[in-house]
């Protein structure tokens, strides 16, 4: 199958410059491509993982993938999907995040026909006449303003540094189509105006021959109309630091039913056959969640590793069933972030006491001591009914935590000072 027509069965296409001249030249022999990211934070989230998706499918097909720090561009500032100015961050910043990203990227693409490369390189090099007479001489400020990205800043206001980033832009398609043989800039449906002014540019420098060519992908909506890539503590950052790989394993595990075919085709690399099982799956067992699995499995593994995987898994099955005791202090810290939780000292104590007084869990010695009797209260996945209990947060999990569990499914953890 041409890839065209897979990306289009994934429901990932949104524009193309000139769709019979990209399937020809697709055809005949491995395209350079690239999709470029600017370091605006030194992590990328799920939302930004959407157009190298793209790019890795690429790169899975024999095509020759490039991907662009925008250390250049990220100095100044993109205005896409923007109503205000970006706060400029000072090199020092841009830097550091550059070399976070490049990790990140090397991590999720390996080696194999990735080329990584830094606009910095090429953009610091500019002086401010080259630039004008080189660049600034080949753009209309008519079509400049008719560009989405400017129309929708000028009642708000844009300055010039980013009125111009799209000729930036421009620059370093032009730049990866001469010296790294790159034919093709892929992106998100907001990025369109700004790599079709790289194909204006080429054209102009080069010849109305020169093959350059766009393709975007839509605007991923969830199915309640909401933009896709944000859960309720905010975004989903593939730097585990940020977001643990048992949070990200979950958030995928958490998708509606509507929308869990979508992101396999989307985020996966599951072949039509096997989506379409998970698909009958939804329709006719949704209850087993199946599906919103093999998402949060396939996913989990591609950015964090399958070892990631199996630990979130663990995780999961031991807060589904109550036997934390067998999890790591590591797998608590993950599986548990987002819990109430309290600091203690490492004191022991009488346990209807330190529920009551040290983490008011219990509202009164009268409800812990009920509670007790009636085996609501478990101590590190172990049920205790003894009133006389002496507690030594010392004792669990390498003395940091001490995990309780109240009923059947309210934890509380007591962090060790």
């Amino acid at each position: 199958m041409n890839i065209i027509d897979e990306l289009s069965w994934r429901g990932a296409l949104n524009q193309m410059s000139d769709e019979e001249g990209l399937r020809k030249l697709l055809d005949s022999k491995s395209v350079g491509l690239y999709c470029g990211t600017d370091p605006t934070g030194d992590s990328l989230h799920i939302g930004h993982l959407i157009p190298f998706m793209m790019l890795k499918r690429f790169q899975e097909a024999g095509h020759r993938a490039h991907i662009l720090i925008g250390g250049g561009t990220g100095s100044i500032g993109d205005p896409s999907g923007r109503s205000t100015e970006r706060v400029l961050q000072s090199m020092e910043q841009v830097h550091h995040n550059e070399a976070a990203l490049t990790a990140q990227m090397k991590k999720l693409f390996g080696e194999d026909n990735i080329t990584i490369v830094n606009n910095y390189d090429w953009l610091s090099q500019l002086s401010m006449l080259d630039f004008l007479r080189d660049y600034g001489k080949l753009f209309s400020i008519n079509t400049m303003l008719a560009k989405d990205v400017v129309a929708s800043r000028l009642e708000s206001g844009i300055s010039y540094t980013e009125f111009t980033y799209q000729i930036l832009q421009g620059v370093d398609f032009h730049h990866l189509w001469k010296h790294n043989d790159v034919q093709l800039q892929i992106g998100g449906s907001d990025q369109w105006g700004n790599i079709t002014a790289g194909i204006d540019l080429i054209h102009k420098l080069e010849g109305n021959k020169a093959e350059a060519y766009a393709l975007t992908i839509p605007l991923m909506l969830k199915a309640d109309g909401t933009k896709f890539g944000k859960s309720a503590g905010g975004a989903v950052w593939l730097d585990p630091e940020k977001t643990s790989p048992y949070e990200f394993y979950q958030f995928w595990y958490n998708q509606d039913d509507r929308d869990v075919v979508k992101y396999l085709k989307y985020f996966t690399f599951l072949s039509q056959e096997e989506i379409a099982e998970l698909e009958e799956k939804v329709a006719n067992e949704p209850f087993k969640r199946e599906a919103q699995k093999r998402l949060a499995q396939e996913v989990t593994a591609f950015v964090h590793g399958q070892a990631a995987v199996e630990e979130a898994e663990k995780i999961s099955a031991a807060l589904f069933s109550g036997k934390v005791g067998d999890l790591t202090a590591s797998q608590i810290e993950q599986g548990f972030q987002k819990m109430p939780s309290v600091e203690v000292d490492a004191s022991p104590a009488n346990l209807v006491e330190w529920l009551v007084d040290v983490t008011k869990i219990e509202p009164s010695r009268r409800q812990a001591r009920e509670d007790l009797k009636n085996g609501a209260i478990y101590i590190n996945g172990e049920r205790i009914q003894d009133m006389d209990y002496i507690l030594d947060p010392s004792q669990s999990f390498d003395g940091k935590f001490v995990i309780v569990r109240k009923g059947k499914k309210r934890y509380f953890l007591a962090r060790i000072k």
